[in-house]
């Protein structure tokens, strides 16, 4: 199949592959989350050894992002995202009988390798099936995707945990991936021409402009904590709560970072949708961003009640804020095409990267100094480099009928799709 969207029935069962493959994808980022007690009690593994565990995932995802992106260059959208399903898969499937937390943490390398694969290719295909000017909701609806495997990965697999073991939480995600891998090349099709094989020399002269793209390192920088902060209360807050508030059950500890998941859905639409119309998207990042950072402070000093409340807050911010931000590059033209997922790839690594070693070093900063002192590092990680949003360069846009000032790099033109 050549360019341009697809028959609306077919884009239909293609968005609905990829959206059931999203959410089981981040059931196996969240599924750890939920049973490390659990874990570290079966493994004997200390606190930062289960940082280390957590981190590995990340380090993984981290490393093979630029990969994933120059092999869509080679490959395509649509065969990248297929092997993810299957390489994640396989991963997270042996990361279930694992013998120790060492084990333990290199499989779940080999698993956050396989998420790199999925995650921008798979936007890439959702960003093929629409025209210009109508991505935003489908964007934030593939984000708010993530969110409902993010919150069963908690909710359902702390229950799972609870009830047959911590391995049989991993199991379960692993064994789903492996089903998604065999549906969708089913019900996704070839939306843009396969690439020529190109040499590496011409793939990499290609991505040039990609990878060097001040508004795209921009982006990466100024949200990198925000990434951080989000993962960290999703992943550490049941064993927070485990320490400090011993008496709660595991699944009811759980239910409440799922609480942010929940509100994640509605935010992530919300945010394609205020994106789509925003004079200039840097102060929707902005504003949600230093509400979220000034939350995080929060958490240690609230109870059980008001902390449900708090995680609602966060994930609405959290939905919107990441649906703005995987809009913007596709306004970039330096990210046309396949070179979408690459500059999508060169922000979640540049995040990721950071990301991961924050996440470590929360889990050391709360051994050596307690968890409040780990939640106030969480909020300044949050707050503090969101001025380097400023960076996101400017042009003069036609915005319905009148113009305005939207953030993106390049010449000036007009938003595609929109009339002048």
């Amino acid at each position: 199949m050549t360019d341009g969207a697809p028959p609306t029935p077919r884009r239909e069962s293609a968005l609905g592959a990829l959206m059931l493959a999203r959410v089981v994808y981040a059931f196996n980022w969240y599924n750890v989350g939920a049973v490390l007690p659990l874990i570290g009690t079966h493994l004997r593994a200390t606190t930062p050894e289960l940082g280390i565990v957590v981190s590995s995932f990340l380090i993984g995802a981290g490393l093979f992002q630029l990969v994933a992106g120059f092999a869509v260059l080679r490959w395509g959208n649509r065969t990248v995202s297929i092997f993810a399903l299957f390489l994640m898969g396989a991963f997270s499937t042996a990361s279930a009988f694992s013998p120790n937390w060492i084990v333990l943490s290199l499989l779940r390398f080999g698993a956050g390798a396989g998420a790199a694969f999925f995650f921008a290719p798979a936007l890439g295909i959702v960003t093929s099936l629409y025209p210009p000017g109508t991505q935003g909701p489908a964007i934030g609806a593939y984000n708010s995707a993530f969110s409902v495997g993010s919150g069963a990965g908690l909710f359902a697999g702390a229950l799972v945990g609870a009830m047959y073991g911590w391995g049989a939480a991993l199991l379960v995600g692993g064994l789903a991936l492996l089903g998604c891998g065999v549906v969708a090349p089913m019900l996704i099709p070839q939306i843009r021409a396969v690439p020529a094989r190109r040499p590496l020399t011409s793939l990499w002269r290609a991505a040039g402009p990609t990878l060097r793209s001040r508004s795209l390192w921009a982006i990466a920088l100024g949200t990198a904590g925000l990434w951080a902060a989000y993962v960290l209360a999703a992943q550490y807050f049941v064993q927070y709560s485990a320490a400090v508030h011993p008496t709660w059950p595991i699944a009811i500890a759980a239910g409440i970072p799922s609480l942010m998941i929940v509100f994640e859905i509605p935010g992530g639409p919300i945010g394609g949708f205020l994106g789509e119309r925003a004079r200039d998207m840097r102060r929707v990042l902005l504003l949600f961003g230093a509400v979220a950072g000034v939350l995080f402070f929060t958490i240690p000093y609230l109870g059980f009640t008001e902390l449900f409340g708090l995680f609602a807050l966060l994930g609405f911010a959290d939905g919107v804020i990441f649906a703005v931000l995987y809009l913007l590059p596709v306004r970039f033209p330096e990210a046309k095409g396949e070179h979408l997922s690459l500059a999508l790839a060169l922000v979640n690594a540049i995040q990721i990267f950071l990301g991961s070693g924050l996440a470590l070093g929360f889990a050391f900063i709360a051994d050596a100094y307690g968890y409040t002192v780990a939640w106030w590092f969480t909020g300044a990680i949050a707050v503090l480099p969101l001025p380097l949003l400023l960076g996101i360069g400017q042009r003069e846009t036609v915005h319905r009928g009148h113009v305005a000032r939207s953030p993106t790099s390049g010449r000036a033109a007009p938003f595609p799709g929109r009339p002048g």
